[in-house]
């Protein structure tokens, strides 16, 4: 079977699923290569991609270019940080979508790539492509494809061990407890808590609550409304700060938004408050096994 066909197939559609905004939010790393950090993102471009990404910027904000670029540069700069400081070593990133930190970091790194079965099997199958053409270096990357609606932590654990062992690591999850409800997600949090030892870092990127009271979500709801079938703000989940500060085991160890992250990084903000999608990130450490 031709892994690309599937992909073929929903780019060639007008309906947009949840895991295809995995182009568009490539496309937007791909606008401000500066400010992302992301010099592969442009990879990813296509027609119907670029198509969706210019309807969602006029849609719904126009600053999200940036909000991706940050998001990308605060995680690769973090993961950067603590494998110097913490000796990380293997990345595992859950919802890995088409982010391209294996070939930003250094080639030591061992990567685990976590998400739907067709966009880990697209993903393969083009990263390799890519490789052939020495358009990527090589990485030691395992794919693995996992159907979350079904039974998946113990195979998922099993075969996170036999890559990772005792070797330190960071767990990434961005662009996907959005869509999660909140029995998702301490789920999730349960398995991290199984993966990590003592020193491990997760970095996690979500919304707070007052995301729902902006004029950018409410266009933001209009637009999944016309591409995907969630429509009600009760279908988003947020998440409050105190959440990750309560996470049993963990210590909360950073916390910046898109506005302090703007300020880090030299981006004048353009936009009025109302109109911006302002996601929060966060960085827990393991504090005991």
């Amino acid at each position: 079977m031709n892994n690309n066909s599937n992909l073929k197939n929903m780019l060639g559609s007008d309906h947009l699923e949840i895991h295809e905004t995995a182009f568009v939010t490539s496309a937007f790393r791909a606008t401000d290569v500066n400010l992302s950090g992301d010099h592969f993102a442009y990879l990813w471009n296509n027609p119907k991609a670029e198509k969706w990404a210019e309807e969602y910027l006029t849609k719904v904000s126009s600053e999200e270019t940036f909000t991706h670029c940050l998001r990308n540069r605060y995680f690769l700069d973090k993961i950067k940080e603590n494998i110097i400081k913490n000796g990380i070593e293997v990345l595992i990133n859950f919802g890995a979508g088409f982010s391209m930190y294996p070939f930003l970091l250094d080639q030591k790194i061992i990567h685990i790539e976590i998400d739907k079965p067709e966009i880990v099997a697209h993903k393969k199958y083009k990263i390799e492509q890519w490789q052939n053409e020495d358009l990527l270096p090589k990485r030691n990357i395992q794919f693995v494809g996992v159907d979350f609606s079904k039974e998946f932590k113990e195979g998922l654990l099993a075969t996170i061990d036999s890559v990772k062992g005792k070797k330190k690591c960071f767990i990434l999850i961005e662009g996907v407890l959005l869509f999660l409800d909140r029995e998702e997600t301490d789920s999730l949090f349960q398995l991290f808590n199984l993966i990590q030892d003592t020193g491990d870092i997760i970095g996690s990127a979500s919304f707070q609550d007052n995301l729902k009271q902006t004029l950018a979500f409410k266009r933001l709801l209009n637009f999944f409304g016309e591409k995907v079938s969630k429509t009600k703000a009760s279908d988003y989940q947020t998440i409050q700060d105190s959440y990750y500060r309560e996470i049993s085991g963990y210590s909360l160890v950073d916390h910046q938004d898109y506005f302090s992250l703007s300020k880090t990084y030299s981006h004048e903000i353009l936009q009025d408050r109302e109109l911006i999608l302002n996601e929060n990130f966060y960085l827990l450490q393991k504090i005991k096994s």
